[in-house]
């Protein structure tokens, strides 16, 4: 379903499983910074009504994820920490360099949502079949459920802005995907979500 060219080695979950903390830690900031990012977007784009009913939903439900990870942390004795940068998402953005119309731009925001969200589903697919942890593994469980429907909802619009602009979005998507494979080659070494 969710097409990307290069599946996550199940060995990365030996390294987060031996710093649960660090990895928790970044997953709230990737929570936190969904929900920024689909309140971005509503604000830049107010007109679209039906794209900004939907992603107000996305935002809080990120929000409720976040929080949903900050129990987490704080049944565990741990505390969130500061936020972590996350250079997966900053190397995806490369792919977009370039400006463009305010359409395009629209496009490129859906899709790039859509390529965090398919990546977060496939992360969170391997952490629930392979982490030790049962109570992390239903919980990323879940959430793969959750993210798989954002990936949906985010190219959904794209597909759908694209057809309305006239702009092809299914070949931007391949190229996407091709690209995120190589920038992914570069990760899966950190205690980090995308990391």
């Amino acid at each position: 379903m969710l097409k990307l060219k290069l599946a996550t080695d199940p060995r990365w979950v030996n390294i987060a499983e031996k710093n649960i903390e660090e990895i928790l830690t970044d997953h709230a900031f990737c929570e936190q910074k969904a929900a920024s990012s689909a309140i971005s977007i509503v604000v830049h784009y107010p007109s679209e009504s039906d794209l900004v009913t939907k992603l107000l939903d996305v935002a809080q439900e990120e929000l409720e994820h976040f929080q949903m990870v900050h129990d987490i942390i704080v049944k565990r004795g741990f505390v969130l920490g500061k936020e972590r940068k996350d250079p997966y998402i900053h190397d995806l953005r490369k792919f977009f360099a370039g400006g463009g119309s305010k359409e395009q731009s629209l496009i490129n925001k859906l899709l790039l949502s859509a390529m965090i969200e398919a990546r977060s589903c496939e992360r969170f697919k391997v952490l629930s079949e392979h982490i030790k942890d049962e109570e992390l593994s239903k919980f990323y469980h879940e959430l793969m459920i959750s993210e798989a429907g954002h990936y949906t909802l985010f190219l959904g619009f794209a597909r759908k802005y694209g057809e309305q602009y006239k702009i092809d979005v299914d070949a931007q998507w391949q190229k996407f995907l091709d690209y995120e494979a190589t920038v992914i080659q570069s990760y899966g070494t950190k205690e980090h979500i995308h990391g």
